[in-house]
C-alpha cells in the first residue's frame, strides 16, 4: 500500500490521549454540567419532528406515519464512527453491508432502507435536499446500479438528531422519497462544545479459515500446504478525532462548527492463495520461489481510508419577523482498495516489472462541498422559508501498483484514471399558515411551495496510458505492432475513462406542491398532499398522498397512508461509461458499462431509460402508556413499476465482436427492466425504568420483516435472440435472485442502557436473518445463516466534563459461515475470498476501542 496521509496522527495516539487527560482537571472546574444540559435538551427536542408533516409543532407520537428519532446520545454510545454503521446498528429497517473488491464502492459504501435501492431514500440536512455522490455502484454489492448520498461524509458529532420517515413521501418532498426520508438535523448550540479521541482495532480470529503454517513440495511434485488453527489477526487500527464548538453571533445569532478526522488502516480477511504463482521450470519442476512467496496476496476487507470533514450551522435573528440561516460542509477522503492479484505467470503481468506478480490498487480522492443560505419568518399571517442549496461531489480515481501490459516493460505503474463530478443546485420557497374553517374541529394547516433543481454530471477522461492500447503483446512480449496479438489495454484493475466516455450533462426540473392537514374530529387527523414535477428530460408527473390517524383512546391510535411516487433516472445511470475488472461467477472479467443511449447499448437491445413509478401503502397502530412504555407496529407495501436496474453482464461471440476496441469482453447498461413488490412490517418499542438507588434503565426493541419480489421482467429484445449470445434476457438469473434474497428477510435490534451516577452502560444486540449470495452456478450459491451480533459500551464520568469509554463492537467475534464450507463447489476465488460480501454485518470480526471525551 502507498499511503499518503492527510495528517500523520495515528502514531501520536498516546500523546493525544495523554494531553486530553491532562486537561481534565482544568475542565472539571467549569461550573456548567454539559452532560446534564445535553440530556435536558434531548428530552425537549426528541418529540418534535421536522419531517412527515409541515404542521408546526407536530410530535412523533401524533404522527400519521412512522417516524424514528435518533438523538445525539444514541449516536455516541457506540464504537461506530460512520453514520451509516450507526443507523444500521439502531434501525432494523436500515441495511449496511460492507462489501469489498467492488472498485469505487469500497470507498463510498451504499446502504438501504426497507430493502429498496439506496437512491429510493431521500436525504435531507436541516430539512433541505442533500446532493448525491458522483459514484455509481456497479459491482456485486448491495445497491448495485444506484448512486446514493454519502452519509459517512456527515460526521456523527455534527448531528443533533436524525429523523427517519419510514413511508413514501414523494408527494411531500419530491423524487427519490419512495422508501422514506432521512433528515439530519445539525447541532445549533451557541456556546460550549466538546472534543473526543477514539482509537480502536480489530482483534479477531477468522472463524473457519485456517492459518497457513508452511508450504512445501509434495511427493507428487505439486505444492503441499500445512494448515493450523483459525487465523488470528489484529488490524484495522483506526484513530478518530472529533471536535464541536458553539459561538454566539452578536446578541441574536449562533454559529456551531463540527470537525472530524479519521485514519483507518486496512483489514484483510482473504484466505491463502494455493495456486502456483510462477511458470514451471524447463524440466517441469516447481520454481523454488513458490515456497517463499507471500500467499496472502489479496486484500479482502476494509481498505485504507483517511478523511477529514467540517460542518457548520448558523442562524441569526435579523428582526422579529426575519431569521437568516446558513449551513454547509466540506469533506475530503483518500482511500485505497485492492483489486485482483495478478500472478507472476499471468499474461497481464510483465515479469520485468513485477517478478513476483502484483496486486493493483484503486485509489480514491473524494472532495465534497455544500452550502445552504436561507431566510425564514412571518409575513401577513404566513410563515415563509426561502432557501438556496448547492452541493458538489468529485470522485477522482487513481490506480497504483499496476501497469499497462500493452505498453511493455517501460509501462508506468501509477495512473490518473479520471474523475466523476456531480453537482446540484436547489432553490426553494415555502409558505404555510393555519386557516380557520367553521365546520371543522381545528384549523387547517396549509402549506404551499415551489422548487427548482438543476443537476449536473461530468466524466473527465484519465491520462492516455490509463486506457490506451500499446503495441506489446501479452506478458509485455514484443509482437507485431500492427496485427498483434496485443496485451491487455489500460491500467490493470481499472482502465481509465476514455475520451469517448467523457461528457458534461445536466438537466433541471420545477415542482409545485400543496400540503393540507387538519383534525376532522377531536380524534381524527387527516393530511393530504399533492406535488407536480416537470423534468427537462422526462416530462411531468403528478403525485399525491393521503395519511390519517385516529385515536381510539388516549393511549391507542390507528394510522394509515397511501401515496404515489416518482423517480427519474439519475444522470449517473443515463451517462456513465467505463470498463473495469468485475467478479463474475468466481472469475475476474473485463466488463464494460455503456450509456443506455450509446450505439453499443442499442446494439445489445437497450430501449433507453424512463422514470420509475411507485405506489406506497401503510397501515399500523401506536400505543403509548403512562408507565413509560410505547409500541408501534406498521405494515407497508411498496409497488414500483419500470424499475431501473443494471442489465446482466452480456457475453458471447457476437458481443465480443461488438466490443472490439473497447477493452471489454462483456457489456451491460441500465434499463427499466422489472416491476417489484416490497412488503414488510416494522415494530418499534421502548420502555424506561427509574429505580430507587440503582439508576435508570432504558430498553429498546426494533424489528423489521421485509420481502422483495420481482413481479414482472421486460420481454427479451430481438437483438439477444441471434446466435453468438450467451443470454436470452437482459435481467434474469443471478441479479433477480440477488434482488429478492440478498438482504436479511428479518432483523432484530435490542438494546438496554443503564445509567447510575457516573456510569453508563449500553448493551446492544442485533439478529440478522437469513441472507443469500446467489450465483448463476448453483454449486456456488451461498446461504448465510442468521447470526446475533452484540456490542458493549461502558462509559465513566471522570469529572463533570470528562468521560472515558471502553467497548467492543461484535464482542463475541461472530463471522458469517466461511465460503469454503458454505458452497457445494469450492472454486479458486470462493476460497480466496473467505466470506460473502453480502453479509449484512460485514466480515471483519471483533472491534475493540477506547474513547475519551471532554465537554466545556
Amino acid at each position: 500500500m502507498n499511503r499518503k496521509p492527510l495528517f500523520k496522527l495515528q502514531q501520536s495516539v498516546p500523546q493525544i490521549l495523554l494531553a486530553m487527560s491532562a486537561s481534565a482537571a482544568l475542565l472539571g472546574s467549569l461550573s456548567v454540567n454539559a452532560a446534564e444540559q445535553d440530556t435536558k435538551a434531548e428530552e425537549n427536542i426528541e418529540q418534535i419532528s421536522v419531517i412527515g408533516s409541515r404542521r408546526l409543532g407536530r410530535t412523533v407520537e401524533d404522527s400519521a406515519v412512522p417516524i424514528d428519532i435518533i438523538g445525539a446520545d444514541a449516536l455516541k454510545n457506540s464504537g461506530f464512527t460512520e453514520t451509516n454503521a450507526l443507523l444500521s446498528n439502531l434501525l432494523p429497517s436500515f441495511n449496511f453491508p460492507q462489501a469489498s473488491l467492488t472498485d469505487g464502492s469500497d470507498h463510498v459504501r451504499p446502504a438501504q432502507l426497507r430493502g429498496l435501492a439506496p437512491d429510493h431514500t431521500l436525504v435531507l440536512v436541516n430539512g433541505k435536499r442533500r446532493h448525491s455522490n458522483a459514484l455509481l455502484n456497479l459491482n456485486g454489492s448491495t445497491g448495485r446500479g444506484s448512486s446514493s448520498v454519502d452519509l459517512n461524509a456527515i460526521p456523527a458529532n455534527a448531528i443533533d438528531r436524525i429523523e427517519v420517515l419510514r413511508d413514501g413521501a414523494a408527494a411531500q418532498y419530491g423524487s427519490d422519497a419512495i422508501a422514506g426520508v432521512i433528515n439530519i438535523v445539525l447541532k445549533s448550540a451557541s456556546s460550549g462544545g466538546s472534543v473526543a479521541a477514539i482509537y480502536g482495532a480489530n482483534v479477531t480470529e477468522m472463524d473457519g479459515v485456517p492459518q497457513l503454517e508452511s508450504v512445501s513440495e509434495g511427493s507428487d511434485g505439486n505444492l503441499a500446504f500445512t494448515e493450523g488453527g483459525d487465523r488470528s489477526l489484529t488490524d484495522g487500527q483506526t484513530l478518530t478525532l472529533q471536535g464541536n464548538m458553539g459561538f454566539e453571533l452578536g446578541d441574536n445569532g449562533f454559529l456551531n462548527i463540527s470537525t472530524e478526522y479519521r485514519d483507518r488502516h486496512s483489514t484483510n480477511r482473504s484466505d491463502y492463495d494455493n495456486r502456483e504463482n510462477y511458470a514451471r521450470l524447463d524440466d517441469g519442476s516447481l520454481d523454488p520461489r513458490e515456497l517463499t512467496v507471500n500467499r496472502y496476496n489479496h486484500n479482502f476487507g476494509n481498505g485504507d481510508v483517511e478523511d477529514f470533514s467540517v460542518f457548520y450551522n448558523a442562524g441569526y435573528q435579523l428582526t422579529n419577523e426575519v431569521d437568516l440561516y446558513s449551513f454547509g460542509s466540506y469533506s475530503k477522503r483518500e482511500g485505497e482498495g485492492g483489486g485482483f492479484y495478478r500472478r507472476a505467470s499471468d499474461s497481464r503481468n510483465i515479469e520485468e516489472v513485477y517478478p513476483d506478480g502484483f496486486l493493483p490498487v484503486i485509489t480514491s480522492d473524494i472532495d465534497d462541498f455544500s452550502l445552504a443560505l436561507g431566510a425564514k419568518g412571518f409575513v401577513s399571517e404566513w410563515n415563509y422559508d426561502v432557501s438556496a442549496v448547492y452541493g458538489q461531489d468529485a470522485f477522482e480515481f487513481g490506480v497504483i501498483n499496476s501497469l499497462n501490459t500493452s505498453y511493455g516493460p517501460t509501462s508506468q505503474t501509477s495512473f490518473d484514471a479520471g474523475t466523476l463530478t456531480y453537482d446540484q443546485l436547489t432553490l426553494n420557497v415555502d409558505f404555510s399558515r393555519e386557516v380557520d374553517v367553521s365546520f371543522l374541529e381545528s384549523s387547517v394547516s396549509v402549506a404551499v411551495g415551489a422548487e427548482y433543481r438543476r443537476e449536473g454530471y461530468q466524466i473527465d477522461a484519465g491520462e492516455e496510458a490509463s486506457y490506451a492500447q500499446g503495441t506489446f503483446g501479452p506478458g509485455g512480449a514484443v509482437t507485431d505492432p500492427v496485427d498483434g496479438p496485443f496485451g491487455a489495454a489500460g491500467a490493470q484493475v481499472f482502465p481509465g475513462f476514455t475520451p469517448e466516455s467523457e461528457g458534461d450533462n445536466s438537466r433541471h426540473n420545477v415542482s409545485l406542491y400543496i400540503d393540507l392537514e387538519t383534525y376532522l374530529t377531536d380524534d381524527w387527523n387527516l393530511a393530504v398532499a399533492a406535488r407536480y414535477e416537470d423534468y427537462s428530460d422526462f416530462g411531468d408527473t403528478l403525485n399525491g398522498k393521503v395519511a390519517t390517524r385516529y385515536s381510539l383512546t388516549e393511549d391507542l391510535a390507528l394510522r394509515a397512508s397511501v401515496s404515489t411516487g416518482f423517480r427519474a433516472p439519475s444522470l449517473q445511470q443515463q451517462y456513465f461509461t467505463s470498463v473495469a475488472t468485475v467478479f463474475v461467477d468466481g472469475e475476474p472479467t473485463e466488463t464494460g458499462t455503456f450509456a443506455p443511449s450509446s450505439d453499443v447499448a442499442k446494439a445489445l437491445g437497450s430501449p433507453g431509460l424512463d422514470a420509475e413509478e411507485a405506489t406506497n401503502y401503510g397501515v399500523g397502530f401506536t400505543w403509548s402508556t403512562d408507565f413509560n412504555f410505547s409500541l408501534s407496529v406498521d405494515y407497508y407495501q411498496i409497488l414500483i413499476d419500470d424499475r431501473i436496474v443494471l442489465s446482466n453482464n452480456l457475453s458471447g461471440d457476437a458481443i465480443a465482436d461488438l466490443l472490439q476496441g473497447t477493452g471489454a469482453n462483456q457489456g451491460r447498461f441500465f434499463l427499466n427492466a422489472i416491476d417489484s413488490k416490497t412488503r414488510g412490517v416494522d415494530v418499534v418499542a421502548s420502555y424506561n425504568v427509574a429505580t430507587d438507588g440503582y439508576g435508570d434503565l432504558a430498553f429498546n426493541l426494533g424489528y423489521n420483516y421485509g420481502k422483495n419480489e420481482v413481479t414482472n421482467i421486460i420481454d427479451p429484445p430481438a437483438e439477444l435472440q441471434g446466435a453468438g449470445f450467451d443470454q436470452d434476457n437482459l435481467f434474469s438469473g443471478t441479479e433477480l435472485r440477488r434482488f429478492e434474497v440478498s438482504t436479511p428477510r428479518n432483523k432484530y435490534n435490542l438494546s438496554a442502557t443503564w445509567t447510575n451516577d457516573d456510569i453508563r452502560t449500553t448493551l446492544r444486540t442485533t439478529r440478522y436473518g437469513e441472507t443469500q449470495d446467489p450465483s448463476s452456478t448453483a454449486e456456488l450459491n451461498e446461504v448465510l445463516k442468521p447470526k446475533w451480533i452484540t456490542d458493549l459500551d461502558v462509559a465513566y464520568a471522570l469529572t463533570n466534563n470528562v468521560s472515558l469509554s471502553l467497548g467492543a463492537n461484535n464482542i463475541f467475534d461472530i463471522y458469517p459461515d466461511a465460503t469454503r464450507e458454505n458452497v457445494d463447489e469450492v472454486s479458486t476465488f470462493s476460497r480466496l475470498f473467505a466470506y460473502s460480501s453480502f453479509s449484512p454485518y460485514g466480515f471483519n470480526g471483533r472491534y475493540v476501542y477506547g474513547k475519551i471525551e471532554m465537554k466545556f
